[in-house]
């Protein structure tokens, strides 16, 4: 007979225990996700627990009323095959409601998620390299700041399905140490901005969303050439072709792969404008 579990929402001082989980399974988050990841929704993470004993975790992140994604969703191995995972799941899809959902599923992972009513859309492919870049000297580029905020926020509601302002806020912030940010502002517009950010392993650019492919071209290389000789990773959508030859032209190779499932309307987004999703955490 199994254990009584006993799911509870995880306090923001305690966000740093599904990001250290998602370390021990090799995800490589960031090194500073955990405060944008807590802003985008403070009731929506939560822990399993046996005896006091904290076993597994799930995020099941509100955008508004109409859009959630899963994320996150760990169990230690040795609960595993005992149910757990089903009861924590059950209890984060409850959370979500009758809201569209999205996640990021590995291949195995799939027909599990079909069952519960999720389509799997497209993949997205994890592209890794070592930066040759220099940044350009491009007077369209900005660094993001505070007084850039609106025009990212108003800018970024294009490529999401819901509104993700507190989020976005916490994940541009200039004063975060591990991350650097840029818009290319044409005749006083955004025409494209990204994040880059390091994480355990090297960095991150995410998200990457611009209007046109040479703009996706100088943006990569105005963050990559923040971190020239190390490590970065890109996560393309593979339905946007210029993503994929974005990666191949700065020699990042394909590194394993997802698949963006989605239960609910399937969100009208952008794909060939964005060229490097935000996180496969949160969507």
């Amino acid at each position: 007979m199994t254990a009584e579990l006993k799911i509870r929402p995880l306090r923001e001082d305690e966000i740093h225990i599904p990001l250290e989980m998602a370390l021990a399974e090799g995800w490589n988050p960031g090194l500073e996700d955990g405060a944008a990841f807590f802003a985008a929704d403070p009731t929506g993470y939560f822990a399993g627990e046996i005896d006091g004993k904290l076993i597994n975790v799930i995020s099941a992140v509100r955008y508004g009323d109409t859009f959630g994604f899963i994320g996150l969703y760990i169990c230690k191995r040795e609960f595993r095959t005992q149910g757990y995972g089903h009861q924590i799941w059950d209890h984060a899809m409850r959370y979500l409601g009758a809201r569209t959902i999205g996640l990021d599923a590995v291949n195995e992972q799939t027909a599990s998620y079909a069952e519960h009513g999720f389509k799997s859309v497209y993949r997205n492919v994890r592209q890794t390299g070592i930066s040759l870049c220099d940044t350009p000297m491009d007077p369209r580029l900005a660094p993001l700041g505070q007084g850039l905020f609106p025009s990212i926020r108003d800018y970024d509601r294009v490529f999401f399905p819901a509104p993700r302002t507190e989020f976005i806020q916490l994940w541009t912030a200039p004063m975060l140490e591990t991350r650097r940010g840029f818009a290319f502002i044409e005749d006083g517009c955004v025409r494209g901005y990204g994040v880059l950010r390091q994480c355990h392993e090297g960095f991150k650019i995410g998200p990457l969303f611009a209007d046109t492919p040479d703009v996706a071209d100088t943006l990569f290389r105005a963050l990559a050439g923040q971190v020239k000789g190390q490590t970065v990773i890109l996560d393309t959508p593979e339905p946007n072709a210029a993503a994929l030859l974005l990666a191949e032209r700065y020699e990042l190779s394909p590194e394993f792969e997802t698949f963006r499932m989605y239960r609910g309307a399937v969100p009208d987004l952008p794909l060939d404008q964005i060229f490097g999703i935000t996180t496969f955490e949160l969507g």
